[in-house]
């Protein structure tokens, strides 16, 4: 194992930085579309039941079928890849941010209304910092989805360690299997470990 990495590490390391660069920055955008639209969700709830429903209908779309959809739109390459999982996150997203935001205690709320706190105040200081455990809880199952996705992008020219997983088993090579799984696992492994630790600098 260690001598088919050393002597194919010019194919393996690209790869997988690509696999980073794509998943880290599609979990980002991501996150942020999620808190959009469960804000915009939250302000207007009759909107809500619906659309959670349509982010779920498109999260059961096969992967591979939606990056295929998008070529016409966005192209080959990673542009198609990064807006296919960012919008398949979204389901995740938005339904976890939801149910915690929405979970909280209706007396906690209505008690810091009645201190004079602003929806705003409610939303930073008591809504948002309740809700924080079932946020992150979303967010890395989110990203562990993204960086599993990520791995069907190769098919679309978006790079990453699909590259190696699809030849390997195009090959049967075992040795190269491996490293493309070992390798995927890390980068979902390392994510995780950096949301745990914004999670516990957030206290």
């Amino acid at each position: 194992m260690i001598d088919y990495f050393q002597e194919f590490s010019n194919k393996l390391i690209p790869a997988f930085v690509d696999h980073l660069v794509l998943s880290g920055l599609s979990i980002v955008l991501a996150i942020l579309l999620a808190f959009l639209l469960t804000g915009l969700l939250l302000r207007f709830p009759k909107l809500k039941d619906g659309s959670v429903y349509i982010l779920s209908l498109i999260y059961a779309i096969p992967s591979f079928a939606l990056l295929t959809l998008m070529i016409p739109i966005f192209g080959l390459g990673k542009g198609s890849a990064s807006f296919v999982l960012i919008l398949y996150a979204q389901y995740i997203l938005v339904r976890s941010f939801l149910v915690s935001l929405e979970g909280v205690s209706a007396p906690l709320i209505e008690a810091a209304e009645a201190m004079g706190m602003t929806p705003s105040q409610v939303f930073l200081k008591v809504r948002l910092p309740l809700a924080k455990k079932g946020i992150f809880s979303g967010i890395r199952l989110a990203t562990t989805s993204l960086v599993a996705i990520a791995t069907i992008a190769s098919v679309i020219n978006a790079g990453g360690l699909g590259l190696i997983l699809f030849e390997g088993l195009k090959s049967m090579n075992q040795f190269e299997l491996a490293w493309g799984i070992i390798l995927t696992v890390g980068i979902s492994l390392w994510m995780n470990a950096i949301i745990y630790a914004v999670e516990y600098l957030w206290d």
